[in-house]
C-alpha cells in the first residue's frame, strides 16, 4: 500500500491491520512518534491524519491510502505547528519529554481548528497523558502559541 507521510509517498508491504504507529516507526523509520500504552489512552502515539489528531497505536494502516499523515518530524513545516513548538520551548514544557511529540501534535490540531481556544476547548482537546504532570505548562504553551 502507499501512504503519504510528511508529504512523501511511501510504499509499504504490511498486513492491512498493522497499526500505523509500527508502519511509521519500523517500515518508514520515523521514530519521533512514540509507543506508550498501546490502547489509545495515553496519546504518546498521536499523529495527524488529514489534520485530525489520531492515536496511531490502534489505527490500522488499511484505509489510510490517500490520507495526509503528519508526524512530529515535520510539524514545524506548518505555521501553526511551528508556533506550538516555539511555545513549547519558550515555556519549557517537557520534563522527561516522552509524551511531548503526541502533545505537540494534539495542540497543533487544536490551534488549527480553534485558533483562540477557551480553557474548556483546551481541556477537551488535550486528552493525552503526561506522567510528569506538565499540564499547567502545556496550557501556558497553548495560550502562548494562540497569541503569537
Amino acid at each position: 500500500m502507499q501512504l503519504n507521510v510528511n508529504g512523501s509517498t511511501h510504499e509499504v508491504d504490511v498486513e492491512p491491520d498493522t497499526p500505523l504507529l509500527w508502519v511509521i516507526r519500523e517500515e518508514i523509520g520515523l521514530t519521533g512518534t512514540k509507543f506508550g500504552c498501546g490502547i489509545a489512552q495515553c496519546g504518546a502515539c498521536t499523529v495527524l491524519v488529514d489534520g485530525q489528531p489520531t492515536r496511531s497505536c490502534v489505527t490500522p494502516a488499511e484505509g489510510l491510502e490517500g490520507a495526509k499523515i503528519t508526524t512530529i518530524e515535520t510539524v514545524e513545516d506548518d505555521p501553526v505547528g511551528k508556533k506550538v513548538v516555539e511555545a513549547w520551548v519558550d515555556q519549557q514544557v517537557p520534563q522527561c519529554g516522552y509524551c511531548q511529540s503526541g502533545q505537540v501534535m494534539a495542540a497543533t490540531a487544536l490551534l488549527t481548528q480553534t485558533p483562540n481556544p477557551s480553557d474548556a476547548d483546551i481541556d477537551a482537546a488535550m486528552t493525552n497523558l503526561c506522567r510528569c504532570g506538565t499540564y499547567n505548562k502545556l496550557r501556558a504553551a497553548i495560550r502562548s502559541a494562540s497569541e503569537g
